[in-house]
């Protein structure tokens, strides 16, 4: 026979409900007395408030580890390209700027500026166009018989 299920039949799965605790109702409730929560201290009392963190009083270790050092704000951080990435996605004479750096994945963020550094060998002429370079990276490209032209930041 196929039993029906409708809204008067549904039943939770067994063992998914429980009964409340009810504490404070005698010693013969086994949660009589102390009502589970032991005896004095901070914990058993009433409006229990304890911030996260907070360490029972004790000098919190923020405060007690020593501070060392500081935060440079005018920190220029620089999405880096070599030499040896640009060798194998660009061809000779092509021009090298941040959107086909983009363009081929050689640059993820938009909002950092481009340095090239000088890792790798080159030995086709191309035209680059970045925010920074370092002096080997620019030796070799000018030697390779290209032009380096550096963008404001």
């Amino acid at each position: 026979m196929v039993k029906v299920i409708d809204l008067g039949s549904l039943k939770p799965d067994p063992g998914s409900k429980h009964r409340k605790k009810r504490v404070g109702r005698g010693h013969g409730s086994g949660h009589g007395k102390t009502s589970c929560r032991g005896h004095k201290g901070q914990k058993a009392r009433e409006g229990l408030d304890i911030r996260p963190f907070f360490e029972g009083g004790q000098t919190p270790i923020i405060r007690r580890v020593p501070k060392r050092g500081f935060t440079n704000i005018f920190k220029i951080e620089y999405e880096v390209v070599n030499i040896r990435d640009l060798v194998s996605r660009f061809q000779s004479g092509d021009q090298v700027d941040p959107e086909s750096l983009r363009m081929r994945g050689l640059v993820k963020r938009r909002n950092k500026p481009i340095k090239l550094l000088g890792d790798g060998e080159i030995d086709f002429p191309l035209n680059v166009k970045v925010h920074a370079i370092s002096k080997s990276a620019r030796e070799k490209i000018e030697r390779a018989g290209g032009r380096v032209e550096l963008l404001p930041c």
